[in-house]
């Protein structure tokens, strides 16, 4: 289990960055990685910015840094006053999952007591409208995975999500809730008793600061989190349309695994399941045994995946294959032996060695050095 303090000053500026107007994901991480650090953001003059990153001057223009600080403040004392964790996209604690997708938040919110990078972790989503059929196909499938050492992910939604966690709680297996909304209230409320069970070994997480409501618009980003976050995701009663679908759509977009239970051809609760394994976007399981099977987490002597061996599924260029080679050969390097070893300069290795580090593949050490994940 993982246990994090709070850098305030840090988490100020991290919050703060998400605050940038017309700043996404993507660009953030393009000024933090030119710029060398989230304080940099907020302190270079826009010009200097403009010509390191590239980004347009009347995008800049709109970006209110101080105003963005000022509510990030806010916002940060909040999350040390309640004990919320957070889980910035280049700390440790960022789920190396997670950031080997292209729209990955920049910062997570959370509480409770789990892994942010498990062993092996699979979402099981469904209908809201769960039936006999679906709860007990959630109990033979979760009963069946006590000792496979799996955190179970899913959406605190009612139906097939609330009966997941709940049996996840019921089983002792450590479970993941992702919600649509702010750590400040719950949606459904109903569902505190469970959240609260689920703090012990597991917990709740988010990409919304405190006082978000649960709209709409952000279950469909919430969707996202649960598939990226997972190796696998497994439908088990679905409609042919709605969150469960798009969820394991955002799963294949992601490369992962996506399995579905088939059901009767005449039940609207399962024609999503068998639109899913008809079209080949979903394998078929019929238990437990077949998910570990399909998985290759049946077998106790698998070893475990190193950062290298992740990496092959990750997209790399030439030069970070070259650097991840170089790093190979040894514990750890400092940032001058790479660039000697590789002949890359130290300003264009500074670029992929961030680049590395967001997808989860290396890490950085103390006094400039690296070393593999």
């Amino acid at each position: 289990l993982i246990h994090f303090t709070l850098n305030n000053s840090n988490l100020h500026y991290q919050i703060g960055l998400t605050f940038l107007h017309g700043i996404g994901p993507k660009k953030a991480s393009l000024l933090v990685s030119k710029l060398g650090s989230v304080e940099a953001v907020f302190h270079e003059k826009l010009p200097l910015i403009h010509a390191k990153t590239g980004i347009g001057k009347s995008v800049l223009k709109q970006i209110d840094r101080k105003n963005a600080l000022i509510k990030a403040e806010t916002e940060a004392n909040y999350c040390v006053k309640h004990n919320i964790q957070t889980h910035f996209y280049l700390d440790p604690n960022y789920p190396r999952r997670l950031k080997q997708c292209d729209d990955a938040p920049l910062l997570l919110y959370s509480k409770g007591q789990f892994s942010s990078n498990p062993e092996k972790s699979v979402a099981i989503v469904g209908t809201r409208n769960a039936t006999k059929y679906g709860s007990e196909l959630c109990e033979e499938l979760i009963s069946h995975l006590t000792s496979s050492n799996i955190q179970i992910i899913s959406g605190m939604a009612y139906g097939i999500d609330i009966i997941a966690h709940q049996l996840s709680v019921k089983h002792g297996i450590e479970t993941l809730g992702i919600l649509g909304h702010g750590l400040d209230r719950l949606y459904p409320s109903a569902h505190r008793k469970t959240a609260e069970m689920m703090f012990s070994n597991g917990g709740l997480l988010t990409e919304f600061i405190p006082g978000t409501k649960p709209d709409r618009e952000n279950f469909p980003m919430r969707n996202r989190i649960v598939a990226g976050l997972s190796d696998a995701t497994i439908v088990v009663e679905s409609k042919n349309s709605g969150g469960s679908l798009i969820t394991a759509e955002l799963a294949n977009d992601y490369n992962r695994d996506v399995f579905a239970f088939p059901g009767n051809v005449g039940q609207q609760y399962s024609a999503g399941c068998n639109q899913l394994i008809k079209q080949q976007k979903a394998q078929m399981i019929l238990n437990a045994d077949d998910f570990l099977t399909q998985m290759g987490w049946d077998k106790e002597h698998l070893e475990e995946k190193s950062g290298v061996q992740r990496s092959c599924l990750i997209e790399l260029d030439n030069l970070e294959q070259t650097i991840l080679q170089s790093l190979q050969s040894a514990e750890n390097d400092h940032i001058d032996v790479i660039s000697f070893k590789t002949k890359i300069p130290i300003s264009t290795l500074n670029v992929k060695l961030f680049h590395l580090e967001m997808k989860g593949i290396i890490k950085a050490l103390p006094g400039k050095k690296y070393a593999i994940v």
